[in-house]
């Protein structure tokens, strides 16, 4: 059985929950993982890079000099890939680096990082994150309470009425991200080292990934 402290804002626990066996007796598989990541960064991409071949650059209309009788290379353009100024040989053109990753893979991968991230202890539930104000001074006093400074904010935008307060509080702050229940993707629960879950953030969560 898979068990979890649910702490307040001043670390301090209030409650313990029980945890789907499904999802956190989930084998780690870090070749997954690396394989879903590399997918999300490849469709990041906008694929808008583009150098000029020999036939796009301006100029080279005219042969340079002569085809023989000066003791000199033969030359047939000043815009040849050997000359300064000229084209680009295999360079890179406009392309699209979409990568299709099936549904369930990217659910197992997700299991597998937030499976991970429960057995190395970097993972937290928390009973309620709204704030009153957009203050980050407000939410900074929280993030010392739990001595982290890198960590990925999940709540429940559903839920928790404050939650554009809890956005807006937490962006100015570096290596700290706060998304909502179902903007949560794999990247980002690896590039954090921990995960903070409100309580109704977490469990609409797990639904997500059953």
């Amino acid at each position: 059985m898979y068990k979890i402290e649910v702490k307040n804002k001043n670390n301090e626990s209030v409650k313990e929950i029980e945890l789907p066996e499904e999802i956190f007796s989930y084998p780690v598989k870090k070749h997954l993982i690396w394989e879903v990541v590399k997918a999300f960064l490849a469709n990041r991409r906008r694929g808008t890079a583009s150098t000029k071949t020999r036939g796009e650059v301006r100029g080279g209309g005219r042969k340079p000099w002569r085809q023989k009788g000066r003791g000199t290379a033969r030359a047939g353009s000043n815009r040849s890939p050997l000359w300064r100024h000229g084209g680009t040989t295999f360079g890179p053109k406009p392309r699209d680096y979409y990568v299709n990753i099936p549904k369930r893979m990217k659910k197992n991968a997700l299991k597998s990082a937030i499976a991970a991230k429960y057995r190395d202890k970097e993972m937290l539930v928390i009973d309620d994150l709204s704030i009153n104000a957009p203050k980050t001074k407000t939410f900074n006093e929280i993030m010392k309470n739990f001595n982290i400074n890198s960590v990925l904010i999940v709540d429940s935008k559903e839920k928790n009425e404050n939650f554009e307060n809890l956005y807006l509080a937490s962006r100015n702050i570096p290596k700290v991200k706060c998304v909502s229940n179902e903007e949560v993707n794999l990247y980002d629960v690896v590039k954090y080292k921990n995960i903070m879950f409100s309580e109704e953030g977490l469990k609409s969560f797990l639904e997500r990934i059953k």
